[in-house]
């Protein structure tokens, strides 16, 4: 098992995650080969109240649990209700939009307006892995773009090689008034396009890597107003801590890494970041 990542030093200022999936990390689904990192992340933490108290110690103090399908999708929810700030998104994950029928769009539809719910994701296409059909994914997505326009939810979505069809569909179907690309994963130049759009880019882990220049030259041509930071925990955890598991406390890390590329105080992006949160998401 991997050891557990030592907490950086804390912020000064309160900023938040904006994509985590607690349920995971409390091993609240059956772990697969594939999430070693999630069965580790498990033993970590244990417990939500844990995980909130980890983060608040370093000054994360809120956290979006992510859905990607309806069983994580209404355990966020429920999460929102139970925990003084966790809030939550709901959506069929695009590797799984084959299961993303009517009656499970309606649910998610259904939970979307529950008020904390902040979010529609995560949602978008995936090119990288062929476990659902283009055509099932584009329809899926189409869908979700119209259930966030109809209860006015935030559209966080998940672009993996998929850059050009995300940013044409959004284009061709008219994109919610908010739109966050989770864990952004393009270039500078795909960066523009988004914010030109008015997009958030919302930066994770990676950004810290050391072959990852293009994301750090992202980061530099998007404006503190337009960014926003999240974990994708327990996955993608920053530097020093690949191959370790990932958690919401280890949003400092990242936080300083843009500061840096920005030649910024990590404290005023960290309160440019926590009022984007409200822009993004809704008041607290």
């Amino acid at each position: 098992m991997s050891k557990i990542p030592a907490p950086p030093e804390p912020l000064g200022a309160e900023v938040f995650d904006s994509h985590c999936h607690l349920d995971i990390m409390v091993g609240n689904r059956q772990a697969s080969m594939a999430d070693a990192v999630a069965q580790a992340a498990q033993a970590a933490t244990g417990t939500v109240e844990g995980i909130l108290a980890e983060a608040r110690a370093v000054g994360v103090t809120r956290l979006l649990t992510i859905g990607y399908d309806l069983p994580s999708s209404r355990w966020g929810a429920d999460a929102a209700v139970l925990h003084h700030d966790v809030y939550a998104g709901v959506a069929i994950h695009p590797n799984d939009s084959h299961a993303a029928t009517p009656e499970v769009l309606a649910e998610i539809e259904d939970l979307a307006r529950q008020p904390g719910v902040r979010a529609v994701g995560e949602t978008g296409l995936d090119y990288y892995r062929d476990w659902a059909t283009k055509s099932d994914q584009h329809a899926s997505f189409r869908a979700h773009i119209e259930i966030a326009k109809r209860t006015g939810r935030a559209l966080v979505i998940h672009d993996r090689e998929a850059h050009d069809d995300v940013l044409r569909v959004l284009a061709e179907a008219g994109a919610p008034e908010v739109v966050v690309f989770h864990s952004f994963s393009g270039d500078a130049e795909l960066a523009r396009k988004c914010v030109d759009a008015g997009y958030f880019l919302s930066f994770s882990g990676p950004v810290t890597y050391k072959n990852a220049g293009y994301l750090r030259a992202a980061a530099e041509v998007t404006p503190p107003e337009l960014m926003l930071v999240e974990t994708d925990a327990p996955y993608l955890p920053p530097v020093p801590h690949r191959g370790k598991p990932n958690a919401p406390y280890l949003i400092p890390l990242i936080v300083r890494c843009l500061a840096e590329t920005k030649s910024l105080q990590p404290d005023t992006l960290a309160t440019t970041i926590n009022t984007n949160g409200e822009t993004a998401f809704g008041t607290w």
